[in-house]
């Protein structure tokens, strides 16, 4: 039986594998930004271990998030399942001055990364969206170029694929990996949504605890259970570095070694 925790997980695509988890016998610990969705979280997802509370968008809070993580003992996978979709149209700040997306898409996986205890395997949750994220890294803030809500969501997501890369490639002992779900109709993907909600799911899940030797690699980027070509830029060590130097910059957290 594996330990399981699993950001934003009070709904959608975080809760579903929740559910599948506990259904294969996983220890499970959820996410909620709130009380009251950390309780509705744990109604809705029976057998549940325990509920951490924390908005990540703060990053105060989500340092404290990693620190309920880490008084409930060890792990031996992370989901960083939690995101924001692209719907915002305009540059909404956080009470740190950074865009909301990229405070939750990119920061806070980050922090979170850098702040929780290695566990065994480490699964961000990326888009297929990602292939035209900005490469450049320039102007992470959004503090200079116009503000485009499906531009900024992509770059965080290119940024997911560039955080597990680079984890990959510094952590040898820890499995990490990205994933595209698909444009599933969640909350954050809408009604009009095409893709296999059952299937978008199982490919973290899949990552997290399975003992297919396709699943025990690292440093892959994954589509429903199969391998598939992420932007190249994602590959490029100097590109990761620039992404980590610029998050230990906003938060303040330095990833260890």
């Amino acid at each position: 039986m594996a330990r399981v925790f699993i950001t934003g997980s009070s709904d959608g695509l975080g809760r579903m594998a929740a559910q599948l988890l506990i259904e294969q016998g996983h220890g499970v610990v959820l996410h909620a930004r709130s009380q009251q969705r950390g309780q509705e979280a744990m109604s809705a997802v029976p057998g549940a271990e325990a509920v951490v509370i924390g908005d990540l968008a703060s990053i105060a809070q989500t340092r404290k998030v990693a620190e309920q993580v880490n008084g409930l003992g060890s792990f031996d996978a992370v989901i960083h399942n939690a995101g924001i979709g692209y719907r915002e149209p305009r540059r909404i700040a956080t009470e740190d001055g950074l865009p909301h997306l990229f405070a939750v898409n990119t920061l806070a996986p980050y922090i979170l990364t850098a702040l929780i205890k290695k566990p065994k395997r480490l699964v961000y949750l990326s888009s297929g969206l990602h292939q035209g994220g900005d490469a450049s890294l320039k102007d992470l803030a959004w503090e200079h170029r116009p503000w485009q809500g499906e531009q900024a969501y992509s770059d965080t997501k290119l940024h997911d694929v560039l955080l597990a890369f680079a984890i990959a490639r510094r952590w040898p002992d820890v499995f990490s990996n990205a994933l595209e779900p698909g444009w599933v109709a969640t909350k954050m993907g809408g009604a009009e949504a095409t893709g296999d909600l059952d299937a978008g799911h199982r490919t973290q899940v899949w990552l997290a605890v399975s003992d297919d030797p396709a699943a025990m690699v690292t440093g892959e980027y994954f589509y429903h259970m199969r391998l598939r070509r992420p932007n190249p830029a994602t590959r490029d060590a100097k590109r990761q570095e620039e992404l980590l130097d610029a998050c230990k910059r906003f938060s303040g957290v330095e990833l260890p070694v």
